[in-house]
């Protein structure tokens, strides 16, 4: 359907729209979607007394129910065309969730009708100052983005910033809407916002001058991922680096990474921002990165041409098993980010002798007859894998599952000729086992055709046990997403660990 929203009424100036206390009466918002993001934007909107529609496909009960009750009404139905309760809203701007991709038929509907469009990300940045801190300002921003690493740098950041005294949350793609921190009576000192490249798409078709403007900003590394959505590397690309738009004190970047490193370059930022680079070698001023087996700071110090400041030890950080390399890789970019704020080397050990990884994140679960079996079930992609490949060479590798249009060629060139065997998941095997086939046709390759998830993981633990023996790792690093036989990368994961729990008792 074509067509923009008409009405008679005069169309309300968004731009003045940039506090909490702007007069939000009345403006008629279409909200897409009712997940937990697009609950926080329609209670958000209802409380400052705009008119709002949501529109979604399916509804948890529970939202369903709050809905009316907060004062909004909800649509449910088809969205593979625009619905004419949309039309006949006329909305003056939608929101949108972010599992809405650009070329949907209700986002093009609205880009084509000039209606605004925003994410809820730019929601958030725009009412920020519900709540102030004693100097009377809003929270900083801290934003995270990359294509792995992001929650455990989420997490790991927003320790550091507590352990340093700062009212610290992590919010965003992490699990917690901005808007519902935004609105927290409590009130912070600092948001730490992990951002996805679909939250970031969003965000860029913002004016800069009501877009967020960070206290400080990282890309943590970018490899092909959620091209299907994006519709190629370069809009992908290009969404991650609105990450850097406007920072205003550090932009924290990747110099292994080359990508990140043009990011920086291109960004429009605020004069006096720095670059802070990170990595795994020696730091130059203003960098942080390892030298003798120490992490150190030589980017937040004044004489950093001469001296740097010590951050952790490899060695420490392996007792509590964090010495993986994109681990460590992590734990740098956070550091930076921390420092940035001024938060004490001393407070940033005490954070890291406290932090634990989340599950399915190279966790091990269990040892037994001289193997090590490993969940990485988070690692969904190739670039993830290639980081656990990279910890645990010479691994029994898992892998497999929904591609999401990504070609995995180049990781198994990289690093399947590496592995001791592979044991190939998923409804997208042959894609893998071409790839083997062309860069590794030496290793042994298992196939698991097994339909039914509660079939899949045992028969993979089956295989890995046969070939494993004292010493080796068996790595669950599937390289691809979890939807095809699993509920959640986690349920693949805590199947996995099942698996091995029964294999080891049976055994």
């Amino acid at each position: 359907m074509a067509g923009g929203a008409v009405t008679g009424d005069a169309p309300r100036d968004l731009d003045s729209l940039r506090s909490w206390h702007s007069d939000w009466r009345g403006l008629r918002v279409a909200v897409l979607g009712l997940s937990m993001t697009g609950f926080s934007v329609a209670d958000t909107l209802a409380e400052l007394g705009a008119e709002v529609l949501v529109l979604t496909e399916k509804a948890d009960e529970e939202y369903a129910r709050l809905v009316p009750v907060i004062g909004a009404r909800l649509w449910t139905g088809a969205l593979d065309a625009v619905p004419q309760e949309l039309v006949d809203f006329a909305p003056e701007v939608v929101i949108a969730s972010p599992g809405f991709p650009p070329h949907h038929p209700v986002i093009a509907w609205t880009r084509q009708s000039g209606t605004p469009l925003w994410g809820d990300v730019e929601l958030a940045w725009r009412v920020r100052d519900k709540v102030l801190r004693e100097d009377g300002t809003p929270a900083d921003w801290v934003l995270i983005t990359g294509t792995n690493g992001k929650t455990t740098t989420t997490q790991l950041t927003a320790a550091m910033l507590v352990a340093g005294g700062l009212r610290a949350a992590p919010v965003g793609n992490i699990g917690v809407p901005v808007l519902d921190a935004v609105r927290d009576p409590a009130g912070f000192d600092v948001l730490v916002v992990e951002l996805s490249s679909h939250q970031l798409w969003y965000l860029s078709l913002a004016d800069a001058d009501v877009a967020p403007s960070p206290h400080a900003s990282v890309c943590l590394n970018l490899a092909d991922d959620h091209l299907e959505w994006h519709g190629s590397f370069a809009g992908y690309r290009d969404a991650k680096a609105v990450v850097y738009r406007s920072t205003r004190v550090a932009c924290v970047y990747n110099k292994s990474d080359l990508a990140t490193r043009e990011m920086v370059e291109d960004a429009d930022v605020v004069e006096g921002c720095r670059a802070i680079g990170f990595d795994l070698g020696v730091p130059g001023p203003s960098d942080v990165g390892v030298v003798d087996g120490i992490l150190v700071d030589r980017a937040f110090l004044d004489d950093r041409h001469r001296s740097a400041l010590e951050l952790a030890t490899v060695a420490d950080l392996a007792a509590r098993g964090l010495a993986a390399p994109h681990i460590v890789a992590n734990i740098l970019a956070a550091s930076a980010l921390a420092r940035s704020l001024d938060v004490e080397p001393a407070a940033i050990r005490d954070a890291l002798a406290r932090f634990r990884l989340d599950p399915h994140r190279i966790e091990v679960v269990a040892v037994a007859g001289g193997v090590t079996w490993v969940d990485d079930s988070k690692a969904t992609n190739p670039h993830a894998a290639a980081s656990s490949l990279a910890a645990f060479p010479g691994a029994v590798w898992v892998v497999g599952g929904l591609l999401k249009g990504v070609d995995i060629s180049d990781l198994v060139a990289a690093r399947g000729g590496g592995v001791k065997a592979a044991i190939v998941i998923g409804v997208e095997r042959g894609d893998i086992t071409d790839a083997f086939a062309r860069h590794a046709p030496a290793i042994p390759l298992f196939e698991v055709d097994d339909a039914q998830t509660e079939d899949v993981m045992a028969r993979a633990v089956e295989l890995a046990a046969g070939i494993a023996r004292d010493g080796d790792v068996v790595l669950l690093a599937p390289a691809a997403a979890s939807f095809d036989q699993f509920a959640s990368y986690a349920d693949r994961g805590n199947r996995f660990a099942a698996a091995v729990k029964d294999w080891i008792e049976r055994g």
